[in-house]
């Protein structure tokens, strides 16, 4: 009895298990209303998202909407622009049209002239291009004659050449056949002369040439013929007059009288070396006309320095050079 009591007295302060209950229930009604808030904060958030959502998707259908609204309002103020150009261009046209009609109704009497005018210029026309008809058919009948002139014209000038051309064969063979005589004649002059002149000193056959050397006819610095040099040229000029009577007259030939000198400088009556040596060629040609040669069958040419036959300085290639050449040619 003793002990129940004494427990009943303990019980009786021992206030910690109450409150760890109070506390407790406390603590868990605090967390279910943080987890009530938590659920309502969570699904106020999901609820105020989807409205941001819709409201975003409302202010873009806003946009949308204000820009075809835009659009429909500049279509529709074309499309008033557009009435009010054809609107002015069918009043235009409709007084073009008035205005036509009063020309047409003012001028119906006169396009009837009109079209008499032209009818009668159409008529007017059309004789001239008959007449033009007319002259270009005269113009081809013409033209068909020049053609068949020129064909005629064409094949006699066909002819023509191979005449001409025949004629040119047949002279270049009489030329050659000319050319043979000649040269035949100069073998038998040169062999003439040779046989006339002897092998005397200053006198040689250089090629188709006969060459006098200058000391035989002239002095020193002279275009006088010294008495040994008449004396070679009479021999000379027999030796031509045969040769005259021998040679056919259809044989065109000469003999030329060519004058050269050596390279140094002339001193006495002549200025230049080409003076001299024409001058002496025209000597001989004279002498020769004096012994009845004819003159049509002679020609003189200078020549001065300027063809030498030896290039060298000594006093045996300046002699040489000083010369006086005979060379039978044709015209």
């Amino acid at each position: 009895m003793a002990l129940s009591r004494s427990r009943r007295a303990h019980r009786g302060f021992d206030y910690w298990p109450g409150f760890v209950d109070a506390l407790s229930t406390m603590l868990l009604v605090m967390i279910f209303l943080l987890s009530v808030f938590m659920l309502a904060q969570f699904f106020l958030s999901r609820e105020m998202a989807g409205k941001d959502s819709v409201l975003n998707r409302l202010n873009q259908q806003i946009e949308q909407l204000t820009s075809l609204l835009a659009l429909e309002r500049s279509g529709k103020a074309d499309l008033q622009a557009n009435i009010a150009n054809l609107t002015a261009t069918l009043e235009s046209a409709e007084r073009d049209r008035l205005r036509l009609q009063g020309m047409l109704d003012a001028g119906a009497g006169a396009g009837g002239r009109v079209l008499d005018a032209e009818k009668q210029l159409s008529a007017r026309a059309a004789s001239q291009v008959d007449i033009l008809n007319q002259q270009i058919s005269a113009l081809r009948r013409q033209l068909a004659a020049l053609e068949d002139a020129l064909s005629a014209s064409e094949s006699r000038d066909r002819e023509s050449q191979a005449q001409i051309s025949d004629l040119g064969s047949r002279l270049n063979v009489a030329l050659a056949q000319k050319v043979q005589e000649l040269a035949r004649y100069r073998s038998d002059f040169f062999g003439r002369l040779r046989e006339i002149l002897g092998n005397r000193p200053g006198v040689r056959t250089v090629g188709d040439r006969f060459v006098f050397e200058s000391e035989v006819l002239f002095d020193s610095g002279q275009a006088s013929l010294n008495p040994q040099g008449r004396a070679e040229l009479d021999k000379l000029a027999v030796a031509i007059a045969d040769l005259e009577r021998e040679i056919p007259p259809e044989i065109p030939w000469i003999l030329r009288i060519d004058g050269h000198t050596d390279k140094r400088p002339i001193q006495g009556a002549f200025k230049t070396n080409w003076e001299l040596s024409s001058a002496r060629a025209i000597a001989v040609v004279q002498y020769l006309v004096g012994r009845n040669v004819r003159p049509q069958h002679l020609m003189a040419a200078g020549f001065g320095e300027f063809q030498p036959i030896d290039t060298g300085e000594s006093e045996d290639a300046l002699r040489r050079n000083r010369r006086i050449e005979l060379k039978l040619t044709d015209r």
